[in-house]
Parts: C-alpha cells; sequence; structure tokens
C-alpha cells in the first residue's frame, strides 16, 4: 500500500540572464545532467525530475505555484549554479508550501588550474550564489536541509534519500485519514491531545467509529476468506497445534482471521492509512485484534494501542520513510527494565500488538489468557527482535506545540527464554545509557508509547521535524544531560516567543 514510485522531486536550477545565452545554455545543460543522474542513483527511490533554469521572479512564482499543486511533487531540490539573485525567489517561497532541500554544489569536482579563466568563473558560481539562496531562506525562516558536496558522491546521495524519504512520508500525512475504535484509554493523558491543532499542523484527520459498525463489516466476512486466511497463517508462521485444523483452539484462530478480513475491509472503504483501539471498547468483538493489528501494520497502516492516535499517525510516516529499506518499524512500549549493574536494559513489548516486520525469524502464532479486556482469549504472534542499532520515537502533545522525542537504541540479542511472556519482544540498551536516556525522556515528557524502528534514523525523525515545523529533541551517545536540560528551557521560550512574532 506504499509506493514511492508513485512520487516525484522536481530538481530546480536558479541563475539570471546577466551572462548571456550561452552561459544560460550550459547551464541548462549541466543542470540536466545532475537531475538524470540523480534520477538513476539506486540510493534514491524517488523520481528526480529536470525542471527548466530559473532566470527571474515570474518564471520562479509560476514553477513554485506548479508544484505546489501537483499531487505527484513532493518537494524540490533547489542548486543555484550561478549567482541568482535572491529577491526574485521571494514571491515563489511565500506560495511554496512544499519541503526543499538545498543541495549546494558545482558541477565540477575540481579546479581546472591550468585553464582556468574567467568565463569557467562566471559560470561556477555556486559557492557564493548558494549563499545569497541560503541568506533569503533564513530571512524568511524557511526550514530546509542544507546538503553540500559534490554531486556525484554517495555521500549525498545517501542525505538526499534521506530527504526525500521524509518528504514521502510528509506529503503521505496530507489529507491522511486515521480512524479511532472506541476513545482514548481512560484517565491517559500522555495518548491524548488535540486532534484540530494535528490536523492543522500534520495535514491528517483523526475520526472517531463506534465498535459497532467495524463489528458489522467482521461479522460479513465469508467463512471462505476466513479458510484461506487461516491457511496463509499456517504457511507463514509456526502456528501451535491447538489453533490448527482440528485443535481445540482453532475456532479462536478463524475468529482472529475474521477480524482481520473485517478490518482491512473497513479501513480500506473508509480510505484509512491507520487506526486505534482499546481494550475498553470491544463489545461485539470476540477477541481483542492481536494478529490482525500486527500482520495490517507490516503491510504499511500505522496503529496505536489504547486511542493513541499519534503514535498510529507517526507509524504510518515512518513506515513511507522506510519503504524499501531493510528492518522493519513497529508500534513499541518501554513495558520493563533490566537493572543489572552489568549492563541496562529495557525490554520493549505490548500486549499484542508489535509488528512482524522487526521479527528475528519466523513468528509463532499462539494463543493465551489476555487477563484485560473480558474477551476471549485473543490469537497473536510471538517473536524476538534481532540485534542492530533502532531509534524510539515518540511524539506528544505540550499543548503550546507538538514535540518530537527521538531515543538512538541499540537493539541486542535475546540470549536467555522467556517461555511464560507470550508477546513479541525486543532488548535494547537506551544510548547513551538507560540512566541518563531514561531521565532526560521523562524531564522532556515522552510517551511510554512509541514507534520503534530498525529501518531509519535520527536523520529522518530530524528532517520530518524540520518539514512540519515542530520541536525535535534527540537522545544519543553524546547527549549531555546539562545541555539537554538547557536545550528543554531554551525551547520553552523559543516556542513561546514564536506565536507573538
Amino acid at each position: 500500500m506504499i509506493q514511492l514510485s508513485n512520487y516525484e522531486i522536481w530538481f530546480v536550477t536558479g541563475t539570471q540572464h546577466l551572462y548571456g545565452d550561452e552561459t544560460l545554455k550550459k547551464v541548462a545543460e549541466n543542470s540536466k545532467t545532475i537531475a538524470q543522474h540523480l534520477n538513476d542513483s539506486p540510493i534514491i527511490p524517488i523520481k528526480v525530475v529536470f525542471k527548466p533554469i530559473l532566470t527571474g521572479p515570474e518564471e520562479i512564482y509560476k514553477l513554485c505555484l506548479e508544484a505546489k499543486t501537483d499531487s505527484k511533487c513532493i518537494g524540490l531540490i533547489t542548486w543555484m549554479h550561478t549567482f541568482s539573485p535572491a529577491k526574485m525567489w521571494i514571491n515563489g517561497l511565500k506560495i511554496l508550501q512544499k519541503p526543499f532541500v538545498h543541495l549546494h554544489t558545482q558541477f565540477n569536482q575540481d579546479i581546472p588550474f591550468a585553464d582556468i579563466d574567467m568565463d569557467f568563473m562566471n559560470l561556477n558560481q555556486s559557492a557564493h550564489g548558494c549563499r545569497e539562496f541560503g541568506f533569503i531562506n533564513s530571512r524568511m525562516r524557511l526550514q530546509r536541509k542544507v546538503v553540500v558536496g559534490h554531486w556525484k558522491d554517495t555521500e549525498v546521495h545517501e542525505r538526499l534519500n534521506v530527504w526525500a524519504r521524509a518528504a514521502a512520508g510528509w506529503m503521505d500525512m496530507q489529507g491522511a485519514r486515521f480512524g479511532r475504535f472506541g476513545d482514548n484509554m481512560r484517565e491517559v493523558a500522555v495518548t491524548d491531545g488535540d486532534k484540530v491543532e494535528a490536523q492543522i499542523k500534520f495535514g491528517y484527520s483523526v475520526n472517531g467509529y463506534g465498535i459497532g459498525d467495524l463489528v458489522a463489516y467482521i461479522n460479513q466476512i465469508s467463512d471462505k476468506e476466513v479458510e484461506s486466511l487461516t491457511q496463509e497463517y499456517e504457511q507463514k508462521y509456526t502456528v501451535t497445534k491447538e489453533l490448527r485444523k482440528g485443535g481445540e483452539k482453532y475456532k479462536a484462530l478463524c475468529d482472529a482471521a475474521k477480524i482481520e478480513a473485517g478490518l482491512r475491509a473497513f479501513l480500506k472503504d473508509k480510505n484509512l492509512k491507520g487506526f486505534t483501539d482499546t481494550f475498553e471498547d470491544l463489545h461485539g468483538m470476540v477477541q481483542l485484534p492481536g494478529i490482525a493489528a500486527q500482520r495490517l501494520m507490516a503491510e504499511g497502516y500505522g496503529f496505536g494501542g489504547e486511542g493513541d492516535w499519534k503514535t498510529a499517525a507517526l507509524g504510518r510516516a515512518i513506515k513511507v520513510m522506510g519503504s524499501g529499506l531493510k528492518g522493519g518499524s513497529s508500534f513499541m512500549e518501554d513495558y520493563t527494565y533490566h537493572l543489572s549493574p552489568d549492563g541496562m536494559k529495557v525490554l520493549g513489548a505490548h500486549m499484542l500488538e508489535i509488528d512482524e516486520s522487526i521479527a528475528d525469524g519466523k513468528p509463532s502464532c499462539e494463543i493465551h489468557p489476555l487477563g484485560i479486556g473480558g474477551k476471549s482469549d485473543p490469537v497473536r504472534l510471538v517473536f524476538n527482535v534481532g540485534a542492530g542499532a533502532a531509534i524510539n520515537a515518540s511524539l506528544i502533545d505540550m499543548g503550546s506545540r507538538f514535540r518530537l522525542i527521538v531515543n538512538e537504541v541499540e537493539t541486542v540479542k535475546i540470549e536467555k527464554d522467556m517461555p511464560k511472556l507470550p508477546v513479541a519482544r525486543a532488548l535494547w540498551i537506551p544510548q547513551p545509557n538507560l540512566k541518563v536516556a531514561a531521565q532526560l525522556w521523562i524531564l522532556a515528557g515522552g510517551a511510554h508509547h512509541t514507534v520503534f524502528s530498525q529501518a531509519i534514523t535520527t536523520e529522518y525523525m530530524e528532517d520530518f521535524a524540520e518539514m512540519a515545523g515542530i520541536e525535535y529533541l534527540n537522545i544519543g551517545e553524546k547527549t549531555d544531560p546539562h545541555q539537554f536540560k538547557n536545550e528543554l528551557k531554551w525551547n520553552d521560550l523559543y516556542y513561546h516567543l514564536a506565536k507573538g512574532i
């Protein structure tokens, strides 16, 4: 359900008429060459489209207007080949409303010391042309990413790839719809928030649906559809004997499959990109969606437990950003600690709903009592998460603003069996360590729900936060607690003053 190939990034080049027709012809040729090279790069998954060079304010305004209204265009790569007077860009940038990245490069890699002359200098002015463009962006307080390096360098492609994927996640949010079955978990603060302000800020809407409406979809699922899904379970997972056809719990597997099929049909009919549910509102359902939520997340839907719509929306955006990359992303929760002096760790899990995209090996399909919700025992996938670098991201509503908090973590292999813990789980070491990371997370107001990802890095999250114009906090290997506390105070002041500026 995620197709990055449907999107485009427009490559736009700034110049002016001052240097004559021959220079402009060369500018266009060079720009087209760079755009084609970026489009052919295996690192950048989104089509890069060359646009005619821009020499005056009318052309710039028209281009920005077209980009603003084009549904395929998710943003611009801007490059100043020569000196492009920045006043020409003001009216266009004022209406753009799409992310852009400033590529600070030049066509030639090296200075041709033996042959360099003033014609060469007039043509290759990126070194100061981009500074002029940078000034007007800063003067207009426009958020953008600046990538520096030669356009053939792999590092440049990698940084453009991160920005492009973040822009795709941002574009996917515009007009997106997320459904809530039931309300927020009673008396819980951090998972709730201002849905109207979220729509203003992020572009997506959150709407409630009666659990009875979902149950009606579930009840319409045919026995044939159920049997097809249960067969898929047996082919894809290690299904316990009691859940297999003929087993004493096979009916529960059929119920779980029926819930999954009905939920998928509902999401498609309502054009939803994610959903939330809560064990406090299950009237008419046989069991809480476990394997259904796990598998729908793996398909690309965002999910949040207990009505956590902010995490569902963030999870969908991260799914888009990480599409096609190694590793997966999932709804997650810091559940319990390992506070051994030999090495402190966090055990991440949830009641049921951890995405199989982060499974290390073939998941086991099992059924166990839940203890809450007052329904039949739910079916779920049980697995460990493999070792490797990852992030945990939390989006919270501070009342005056939204704040995105990201903690870098190192997932470690689970060496010991946990036969009595029938849930999917991950074990990680927060950076810089558990004591500091937990202290700063709590001081920042980070939620207990997160989006865990082994597919993307903090750079994606920082780019996304800049596109959204929201506060971004990173807790990583080099984070200093004293500086982080100061950052919280400075940010409070900045966002308070920014409202009146």
